[in-house]
């Protein structure tokens, strides 16, 4: 990639890493689910009285619920529970093993022994932190992120599934616009048109998944958190946590993602998708400085074998393109 998409990409690492930091802030004020339920509902709005809204099927619903619903309510409820932020970050990237999983049973697409070894060094790193529960990472914060990790599997697969068929109807509104006689100018604008509307309903399909999501998760809230819900919390929350609050949307969300949609509209995926390795770096290093959390011999352990893994998956599916490539 170009200097200037690699420094994107390392931004958004990095966003991502000290949002944990943020929701930990956040989380002060305001109970988990509530929490979860205003990120989505200023997500959401007003973005979607602006955006196309994307089909309405059960591939968004699965979206929404597991990439949002499950994912989010479980980390804000884990780290609520006490799960530090540096830890959270970590152990969350287990999603990338449970994906590829789910993709080999639900979509049938194969798994290398690379793969397989990087699950396995990924799950002895997970056995390290499960035989240090306890202070940082409590029982219950850990089945949670474990929940939270197959949310969001799950929420990869739909995703990728929708973005396949915006994609396909993408190419033919655009091949419909080339000229007959189409010039090299006329293919790289439809090129670009392509990449432009990909990252919009990219987009869309998060401000939209997080409208419905927003309505499950207040529902939720109220049903469980039905002291919270009193002008009091509102009045009575820090400045912290409503700046928190903001970065998560805003920064952390629409930025953040926004940039990454554009990055991968820019580049190929095996290009991109290994810099989100360094989200969970980031997301201990920011935590140990903002936050005091304590770096144990056993978290670092964990973090250089869980790392090891995803890396091990990621340069072998970068490699297996690149034959490809070549043939």
């Amino acid at each position: 990639m170009s200097p200037i998409y690699t420094a994107l990409a390392v931004l958004v690492t990095f966003i991502w890493g000290v949002n944990f930091t943020f929701i930990a802030w956040g989380l002060e004020s305001f109970p988990p689910l509530m929490l979860t339920a205003l990120r989505f509902f200023f997500t959401a709005v007003p973005l979607v009285l602006f955006l196309k809204p994307p089909k309405f099927n059960r591939t968004l619903f699965i979206y929404a619920i597991g990439t949002f619903v499950m994912q989010y309510a479980f980390v804000f409820t884990a780290m609520h529970l006490g799960s530090s932020p540096g830890l959270t970050a970590l152990l969350l990237q287990i999603q990338i093993f449970i994906t590829v999983l789910l993709a080999y049973f639900i979509l049938g697409e194969a798994v290398s022994r690379m793969q397989i070894v990087g699950m396995l060094v990924g799950v002895l790193g997970l056995s390290v932190i499960a035989l240090n529960l306890g202070g940082d990472m409590p029982l219950a914060g850990f089945i949670c992120i474990l929940i939270a990790a197959i949310g969001w599997s799950f929420g990869n697969i739909a995703s990728k599934q929708a973005s396949k068929q915006a994609s396909e109807k993408t190419s033919e509104q655009m091949a419909l616009k080339v000229m007959p006689k189409g010039t090299r100018g006329s293919i790289a604008t439809s090129s670009t048109g392509k990449n432009k509307a990909s990252a919009l309903s990219a987009l869309a399909l998060v401000v939209w998944g997080g409208l419905i999501a927003c309505v499950m998760l207040t529902i939720s809230s109220l049903t469980f958190e039905t002291d919270a819900w009193q002008m009091a919390t509102f009045t009575e929350a820090s400045l912290r946590s409503w700046l928190s609050l903001g970065f998560i949307v805003y920064i952390s969300t629409l930025i953040g993602f926004g940039l990454w949609a554009h990055l991968l509209s820019q580049n190929t995926a095996s290009k991109v998708m290994p810099f989100a390795l360094l989200v969970p770096v980031f997301g201990m290093v920011t935590s140990v400085l903002l936050t005091g959390e304590v770096v144990t011999w056993w978290k670092m352990l964990a973090m250089m074998l869980i790392l090891s893994g995803l890396l091990l998956a990621n340069v072998k599916i970068k490699m297996k393109k690149a034959a490809n490539d070549d043939h």
